[in-house]
């Protein structure tokens, strides 16, 4: 099984999640996405994963939030190529296990995929 999860450490719900997964005996590929954000496409296939549109996906009490995308009217590939040049809008974490995924808010939802 690979399993990956995209993990901010400084997030609570970020480590919660990342010990569950390893107190169920995985060792995800862990990717900062703060430090290397995904590219658009690689975000297109999590939202698609996910089952989610990108504002579904976004941190809206963020500053970079309210400053980059509050208010505007988006497509689809806009607001993608924004979250990837300001990554901290994404919400946090995600993990993937093939081609499913799922948001670890709270971080028991991620049993769900595994």
């Amino acid at each position: 099984m690979s399993v990956k999860i995209y993990h901010n450490p400084r997030c609570s719900k970020s480590r919660q999640t990342l010990a569950l997964l390893q107190e169920q005996g995985i060792n995800p590929v862990i990717i900062e996405y703060l430090q290397t954000p995904p590219a658009e496409a690689e975000l297109d296939a999590l939202l698609t994963k996910l089952g989610k549109e990108p504002a579904e996906l976004m941190r809206k009490g963020e500053a970079e939030f309210k400053e980059h995308f509050k208010g505007r009217d988006l497509s689809r590939s806009e607001a993608i190529a924004l979250m990837v040049t300001y990554p901290k809008v994404i919400e946090r974490p995600i993990v993937v296990n093939g081609d499913q995924a799922a948001v670890g808010r709270p971080p028991e939802s991620v049993l769900d995929i595994l």
